[in-house]
This record gives C-alpha cells, sequence and structure tokens, in this order.
C-alpha cells in the first residue's frame, strides 16, 4: 500500500514527540526519497537531525526546507541554532535577524509567526480531512491556510493537487502557475502546471510547459509519459474537453 507523506510525517511527529529521534529519521527519510516532501518534512527532519548530533545533515534539511518555503520563521530559528553549533557565527546572526525580521511582520492583524503556525494547522487539518475523503473540507483548510501564508509554496502545491483531483483544473492551473512564476526551478509545480493545462483543455500548452520541463530534467519518466501521452493526441492538439471550477455541463450547440 501507497503510504501518503502527510501521514509518515504524521508518524514521525508522534516519534519526535516520544523522543525518538531515529525512529523520525527513518520515517522523514522515505519522505523525502519519494520526492513528496514538504518544507514542514524536511523542517522535521532537519530538527531530528540536530537532536542526535548529526549538525551537517540538519544544516542541509533545513535549508531545503527553507528553499521551499523562505518565509519558515521556526526552520530559520533552527537553522541560525545549527550554525552556531557548527561554529559559524556570522551566518547564525544572519538567519537570526531574517527569522526576527519576518516574525515582527503582520498577517490579517497576526504576528507573522502565529499566522504561519495557524496556516500549518489548517493544512495539518485539511490533511486530515483529505485522508477521511472529504476532498471539499481539505481544501477549504488549505485555501484557510494560504489565507495566512500566501507565500507557503509547498502548501499551495497540495492545493492544487486537491484541486485537480476535484476536478477545477482551472484553479489549479492558477496557483501552480503562482507557484511557478515565484520559483522556477520547482519543476515539480511546473510539471503539475502542464497536466492543470491538459485537464482544462489547453493540450499546446501543455505540451510548451512539459517540453521546457524535459530540456531541464530529460531523466523525469512523469514527463515522458505526459508527452507520450499528448503524441498520442495528435501532437497535443487534442485534449480533453476543459474543466472549469467545478464539475460543468455540455454546452449548447449553436
Amino acid at each position: 500500500m501507497d503510504v501518503s507523506p502527510e501521514h509518515l510525517v504524521a508518524q514521525a511527529r508522534e516519534r519526535f514527540d516520544l523522543q525518538d529521534y531515529y525512529g523520525a529519521i527513518h520515517l522523514l527519510e522515505e519522505v523525502v526519497a519519494s520526492g513528496r516532501a514538504f518544507a514542514d518534512a524536511h523542517h522535521l527532519l532537519g530538527l531530528s537531525y540536530s537532536l542526535v548530533g548529526q549538525q551537517e545533515q540538519a544544516l542541509a534539511q533545513l535549508d531545503r526546507a527553507l528553499t521551499l518555503n523562505a518565509r519558515y520563521v521556526e526552520a530559520l530559528i533552527h537553522r541560525a541554532l545549527v550554525l552556531n553549533e557548527l561554529g559559524r557565527e556570522d551566518e547564525a546572526d544572519a538567519a537570526f535577524r531574517r527569522a526576527a525580521q519576518l516574525g515582527g511582520e503582520s498577517r490579517d492583524g497576526l504576528p507573522a509567526h502565529v499566522a504561519a503556525k495557524l496556516a500549518n494547522q489548517h493544512a495539518t487539518l485539511g490533511n486530515a480531512y483529505d485522508e477521511a475523503g472529504a476532498l471539499v473540507q481539505a481544501i477549504e483548510q488549505y485555501h484557510a491556510a494560504l489565507a495566512l501564508g500566501p507565500a507557503f509554496h509547498d502548501l499551495r502545491y497540495k492545493l492544487g493537487r486537491m484541486l485537480l483531483q476535484a476536478g477545477r483544473a482551472l484553479d489549479a492551473r492558477e496557483h501552480f502557475e503562482i507557484i511557478v512564476r515565484a520559483r522556477p526551478n520547482y519543476l515539480d509545480a511546473a510539471a503539475m502546471l502542464g497536466l492543470a493545462c491538459y485537464l482544462a483543455g489547453d493540450g499546446l500548452g501543455a505540451k510548451e510547459v512539459w517540453e521546457a520541463c524535459r530540456e531541464r530534467r530529460p531523466e523525469d519518466p512523469r514527463v515522458e509519459a505526459y508527452l507520450a501521452m499528448l503524441a498520442r493526441n495528435d501532437t497535443g492538439a487534442a485534449a480533453p474537453a476543459p474543466a472549469g471550477k467545478g464539475r460543468g455541463g455540455k454546452g449548447k450547440k449553436a
């Protein structure tokens, strides 16, 4: 059975709370190896590594978390602590200053660090709804999360995938476009943008996106499979009927 990354991260949090840091590391490394880890998974893995004295591995994971979410205040603070442990005081001071700067900002009248915490809690609740099969409620929670943390592109990516699952390809496309504009190197989001274009009825747009992905990641079998699918549909000129915001009916003939 394919266990979801969210479920593995939840198990890892349980191990972490029990101070079984090696158990948490084992579970989180499985998530990372799957290529589906979000910023919170890398953050927790980095924190676990730091608590077992493996500071270089901790730093690598915290850096990855901040690549996915540059405004992750907790990751910045823990990164500063690890840098201090490694004797890199100047870099640690810079990380602390950045965390303080972000922590002083506000979102919807809330301090940034509080808004970020609430955003992650909405996402956690959304994951629980998703695992229970309540996709509509899961999407609502992710919208609430992004209202509090619009730069949390790992959460936006998950929302986009859920919107595709709900048949809302145009909505999903908007979110993947936001991610790709902000992070051109986030190739997983670019691949999903191509899928959203295809499912929204824009086969040529999907082809353009996926060919750009193939140039940058030629070894990705998923992109090759998508392009092969387009080739079977008249080189991408044909595509499914557009999927709009929700499930629409057939249009009338002229």
